[in-house]
């Protein structure tokens, strides 16, 4: 079989391409052991199910939550399978899919089918950065029809974040230091653009409130740096909701004394339940979330190592997927 893998923190003989999976490579991720093999944003067929699974055959279209549940604890009972404190993430916890096949443990619970309909540009995303994003935004936040969101960074996440809230209905403003992804942004339904290069959390916060003329009512942050959740939180309005999404290769320092003082609500978004996906695959189907159309690049897996050390210097604009 065919993989990519690595076998040193920091050092690359091969591996996949996602934020998160450059974290791991980078050694911020306690639940990886080496070798190890990355990946979880993944869309295929079944080449095999063992003796316990019940609700799928071979052959059978699929994705997976990069978060897979036990099945068994109150919090996969209770359909909050993406906190389960025994979780399974293929690409941390075993080897992932940047390979011709990839283990998914607890399958019944974990499986999500995908019908030919959809891509696999859409579909592959939908594992993780989708997900996550529309998990943040309606379960967590609750975004509604005519709201305002902003959006701190707009890679692939932040980008999958604008889609949704345009989708949802809401309106959109996109804050990054790239005028390329602010373009990608606008192009995907952000109705304003502030490039915060060279600004305070403070000089961001006042900028994002001037060019929408009012406080947002939901920040996303996308990026996991201190300074990007700070200036989301000093921009929001009063009784505001923060989306964390990012993740932060070290615990940040935050203006928890505007949370205190504005009651603002601060939330974490870790993926979404296998069972949560019918809404957003609805939307999907309908052709009003379109994930394909973030795909900047497409590469196999021996360009890979390039494409993570790429990384180092930042985030490239856009989606890149991997087809082994």
């Amino acid at each position: 079989m065919r993989a990519v893998h690595f076998e040193a923190f920091g050092t690359v003989e091969a591996t996949g391409l996602c934020r998160s999976d450059w974290h791991a490579w980078a050694g911020h991720d306690d639940t990886v052991s080496l070798p190890h093999v990355p990946g979880h944003e993944l869309v295929g067929r079944i080449a095999a199910v063992g003796s316990a699974v019940r609700s799928w055959r071979v052959g059978q279209r699929v994705t997976t939550p990069f978060v897979g549940g036990c099945g068994t604890c109150e919090w996969c009972t209770g359909g909050n399978a993406q906190v389960c404190p025994d979780q399974t993430q293929p690409g941390f916890t075993h080897f992932g899919s940047w390979a011709e096949q990839v283990v998914i443990r607890h399958a019944d619970l974990n499986l999500v089918a995908v019908d030919d309909a959809i891509p696999a540009e859409a579909a592959c995303s939908l594992g993780c950065r989708f997900a996550t994003s529309f998990r943040g935004l309606r379960a967590r936040a609750r975004l509604v029809a005519g709201e305002t969101l902003a959006v701190f960074g707009c890679g692939g996440v932040g980008l999958s974040a604008v889609m949704i809230a345009r989708a949802l209905g809401a309106r959109v403003i996109a804050v990054d230091i790239s005028p390329t992804a602010l373009d990608l942004a606008a192009e995907h339904g952000a109705e304003v653009r502030v490039d915060s290069r060279g600004m305070s959390p403070a000089e961001v916060a006042a900028e994002v409130v001037r060019a929408a003329g009012a406080p947002p009512q939901v920040t996303l942050e996308a990026l996991g740096r201190a300074e990007t959740m700070n200036a989301a939180l000093l921009s929001l309005a009063p009784l505001g909701r923060h989306v964390q999404i990012g993740l932060f290769a070290e615990p940040p320092a935050s203006v928890i004394g505007r949370v205190i003082s504005h009651e603002l609500s601060l939330l974490g978004s870790h993926g979404m339940a296998a069972a949560d996906y019918p809404e957003l695959l609805k939307l999907v189907r309908s052709g009003a979330l379109r994930p394909q159309d973030l795909v900047t690049r497409t590469i196999g897996l021996e360009e890979t190592p390039a494409a993570l050390l790429e990384m180092d210097r930042g985030t490239r604009p856009g989606m890149t997927i991997i087809r082994p």
